[in-house]
C-alpha cells in the first residue's frame, strides 16, 4: 500500500490509542508502517506537525458535520451541546485532551471556534465577549478531560493513604463527593452541571442575548 499522509495519520491515531501520547514517536510510527523515519518527513516535517494532524483526525471523527443552531434554539443550549461533542471526541482516544492541548494551529479546532464565535455574534453578543465565552467553554472542556484522562493513584500511593484521617480533615469535601455520586449519577452528569454553570454565568454577563 502506498504511503500517504492519510495512512500515516491513521496509523498515528492507532499508535496513540495503544501507547498514549508519550508513545507516539516517529521511530515507532515508522516501524508500524514498515518504513524508515526520514520517509515520514516528506508528509509531516516534525513531531509538532504530527501531533496537530492527530488532533485534526480526532476532531474530524466528531465534527465532520457542524451547523449553527436553529433559529428557535437558545445559543446556551447549542453551545453546551458543542462542548459535549468536544468532550466525546477527546475521550474517544487515549490522551485525547493532551493531544488537543499540544496541537499547533489545528484547523478543525479553529473551525469549531469559528462556528461557535460567529454563532454568538449573530445572536447579538459583541465579538470580544463571544471570544471570551467560547475560549472559556473550550478550555473548561479540555481541562475537565485532562483530569478525567490523568492516571489514577497506583497501589503504592494508596498503600499508606488513611481515608479516616482524610475524612476528618476534609469532611465537607468527602460529604460533597459522596452526596453527589449517588447511584445513577456519573461523571457525565458532573461535566454537564459544571458546564451549565459556566455557560449560564456567561449568558448573564452577556445580558442573556439570544
Amino acid at each position: 500500500m502506498a504511503l500517504d499522509r492519510q495512512r500515516i495519520v491513521t496509523e498515528a491515531v492507532a499508535l496513540l490509542d495503544a501507547d498514549g501520547l508519550d508513545g507516539v514517536t516517529t521511530r515507532k510510527l515508522a516501524a508500524r508502517l514498515g518504513v524508515q523515519s526520514p520517509t515520514l518527513y516528506w508528509h509531516l516535517p516534525n513531531k509538532a506537525a504530527l501531533v496537530t494532524a492527530i488532533a485534526d483526525a480526532i476532531l474530524d471523527q466528531e465534527f465532520g458535520d457542524m451547523s449553527p443552531p436553529d433559529t428557535d434554539q437558545p445559543w446556551q443550549v447549542w453551545l453546551c451541546g458543542l462542548a459535549e461533542r468536544l468532550r466525546r471526541a477527546l475521550l474517544a482516544h487515549k490522551d485525547g485532551a493532551r493531544v488537543i492541548s499540544a496541537a499547533q494551529l489545528s484547523r478543525n479546532m479553529a473551525a469549531v471556534s469559528e462556528l461557535a464565535m460567529s454563532t454568538l455574534v449573530a445572536r447579538g453578543i459583541p465579538l470580544r465577549q463571544a471570544r471570551v465565552i467560547v475560549l472559556t467553554v473550550e478550555r473548561f472542556t479540555v481541562g475537565h478531560v485532562l483530569e478525567e484522562q490523568a492516571p489514577r493513584p497506583d497501589a503504592d500511593t494508596l498503600k499508606d493513604f488513611d481515608m479516616h484521617t482524610f475524612t476528618r480533615q476534609y469532611p465537607t469535601v468527602v460529604a460533597a463527593v459522596t452526596e453527589y455520586f449517588q447511584p445513577g449519577r456519573t461523571v457525565d452528569d458532573l461535566f454537564r452541571e459544571c458546564l451549565e454553570v459556566v455557560i449560564e454565568g456567561a449568558a448573564i454577563k452577556a445580558g442573556a442575548a439570544a
